[in-house]
């Protein structure tokens, strides 16, 4: 079975604690992906994804949610995955948590992320 190594990706998206959301959203918008790892030095101290977004824009409205800083709206402290574990494993990992983006660390530092969508072409093309 294929490995988080192989599918993940490992150009990421990185923003402080005291980004702006719109910030970071231009910034996921402009690399295509769906989530900003949020960063303090070398520390993973959490995670900003586009549901993260929604439901900012839903609890302070679009205005004050722009300028308000990602740690009011991320998930602080992540889950993780290393690089080794199975596709299989990541996938019942983000089923089971309902994550659709994955950080994944190696001895304690980041060196990826992986999607549900990375996962579900991993899965497709092993079908082929």
């Amino acid at each position: 079975m294929r490995t988080v190594r192989e599918v993940m990706s490992t150009t990421l998206v990185t923003v402080k604690p005291t980004a702006m959301m719109i910030e970071a959203a231009r910034a996921m918008s402009e690399a295509g992906v769906g989530s900003a790892l949020v960063v303090e030095g070398d520390s993973l101290v959490g995670i900003f994804t586009e549901r993260d977004i929604l439901r900012a824009f839903e609890q302070m409205h679009a205005d004050p949610a722009r300028v308000a800083p990602v740690s009011k709206g991320m998930s602080r402290d992540p889950e993780t995955i290393d690089p080794g574990a199975s596709v299989g494993t990541a996938m019942d990992l983000m089923l089971e948590r309902g994550f659709r983006h994955l950080p994944v660390t190696e001895g304690g530092s980041l060196v990826g992320v992986v999607s549900m969508r990375d996962l579900a072409r991993s899965i497709a093309k092993g079908r082929r």
